[in-house]
């Protein structure tokens, strides 16, 4: 659905996004994430046809963006961070415009309002005016808008801002559902949400793409996939110097407890390995007291930070 071979994007000399290359196909849910400033949202608006790309070649459903504009934008639905609304007029109003300029056919403009207003729970406020609406409402009207011309790909940059928790599990669900029929392209920082919803996910930091691969893939980058939590009442430097003795141990991070003596320990091993059992070992061997021996997996957080930090 998207082909992107060395794309770059110079402002007044600055390059924002730096020969990149990337591809989603039909039917994927894919995050693209990056920090602020990473190139991601100027990569959003080039693939959307918004911004003319400086260097590279971008085909969306086999149309050039640049060349065949017109037909890429035909197969697109784009919801830029801020959205761009008219406050002065009515939902119903608003989505009716945006479908007749977006070449709805007549007979299918009103079961297409229908359908999108339904889809993003906007009955109760069909007839208020957009610049009465919270800023909740004011991003699902954005969604709205998006799919109102049922495109093949929908591109949303951060669809969840200003949301609350209740409207960010609902759009959540919307996107995924979506997913059934189109091929939708995300950018958001609640990575909690992307790991529930993303097929696969695009890492871009400094105007280049850092990774790409499956959100589970992702977190097996973060020393071996996660670390196994360790309670235990003990001095921290006898834990640390008998469990980092161990074969297929890497590190020791110490933490107090609030509870006196006890002390809690992270403990790294090498990727898949499972050091439990040699940590039990050890605990039993010292007679300490054990309060938690638990593997928590790494997440897809961990992952960010790790390749998009120094």
């Amino acid at each position: 659905m998207i082909e992107v071979e060395n794309l770059s994007k110079t402002y007044s000399g600055f390059r924002a996004v730096q020969g990149i290359s990337f591809h989603v196909n039909k039917g994927e849910i894919v995050g693209f994430l990056g920090p602020n400033g990473a190139g991601k949202s100027t990569t959003m608006k080039v693939l959307a046809g918004y911004l003319p790309p400086t260097d590279g070649k971008i085909s969306i459903a086999g149309f050039d963006v640049v060349n065949d504009s017109i037909e890429v934008r035909k197969r697109i639905g784009y919801m830029p961070e801020n959205v761009p609304l008219y406050t002065d007029m009515r939902v119903n109003e608003f989505l009716r415009f945006r479908a007749e300029l977006k070449k709805v056919g007549r007979r299918k403009i009103k079961e297409r309002v229908e359908t999108v207003k339904e889809l993003c729970s906007l009955k109760d406020v069909e007839n208020k005016i957009i610049g009465t609406l919270s800023k909740g409402y004011r991003q699902r009207v954005g969604l709205a808008d998006a799919m109102v011309h049922d495109p093949d790909l929908l591109i949303l940059d951060e669809p969840t801002i200003g949301l609350d928790p209740n409207q960010i599990r609902a759009v959540r669900d919307l996107i995924k559902d979506l997913g059934k029929h189109h091929t939708i392209l995300l950018s958001t920082h609640i990575l909690s949400e992307v790991e529930l919803t993303c097929n696969r996910v695009l890492v871009i930091n400094r105007g280049k793409i850092e990774a790409s691969d499956t959100p589970a893939n992702l977190t097996k980058l973060v020393r071996g996939g996660g670390s196994i939590l360790l309670e235990v009442k003990a001095p921290a430097t006898e834990i640390t110097s008998r469990i980092e003795a161990l074969t297929n141990v890497e590190d020791v991070e110490i933490s107090p407890s609030a509870d006196g003596d006890w002390t809690v320990a992270k403990v790294f091993s090498k990727p898949g390995v499972d050091v439990r059992e040699e940590i039990y070992n050890v605990v039993r061997q010292n007679n300490w007291s054990l309060r938690e021996l638990s593997r928590v997996k790494a997440t897809l957080e961990e992952a960010f930070v790790e390749l998009t930090q120094d």
